[in-house]
């Protein structure tokens, strides 16, 4: 009979793993977005209004999961990037909409192989890729359902 498993050793808990595996996955951004001038969070705003241009801040905070006071900073240096526009919503000012300009829209073609040099640098393909996404979202899911 084998020794008991230590669930409590560092490399047997998830939560670890996703932790370090989110830090790696950072770093291996950073190259990635250098030569167009993001950030790795700035980039997932990027990749919300490629989707769909034409936000509420508060709808990309909800999409990111990120609050206003963290979020705003970044959507001023991407503002003064150039990228996008911060626009009173015309039918309640209070609300502030973004709009890519024409250089953040054009930003999305030179993103286009970054998926792709991200599957390559980790070894694996991009069919892997999004099946592990998939089962992380799915867990995230979970997780959430289960503790809101």
């Amino acid at each position: 009979m084998g020794m008991p498993t230590n669930w409590l050793a560092l490399d047997k808990q998830l939560c670890f793993a996703l932790y370090s595996a989110s830090h790696a996955m950072t770093r291996a951004y950073q190259p990635l977005l250098a030569p167009l001038g993001l950030t790795y969070p700035q980039y997932l705003v990027m990749l919300v209004l490629w989707e769909q241009d034409g936000l509420a801040v508060g709808q990309i905070g909800e999409r990111l999961k990120l609050d206003s006071a963290t979020l705003t900073p970044l959507l001023k240096r991407l503002e003064a990037a150039g990228h996008l526009q911060r626009l009173r919503d015309t039918t309640d000012e209070r609300r502030l909409r973004l709009q890519l300009t024409p250089k953040g829209r054009a930003l999305r073609a030179q993103a286009a192989h970054i998926p792709e040099q991200l599957a390559t640098g980790a070894g694996c393909g991009l069919d892997e890729l999004a099946d592990l996404t998939r089962r992380i979202a799915a867990l995230r899911d979970r997780i959430h359902s289960a503790h809101p």
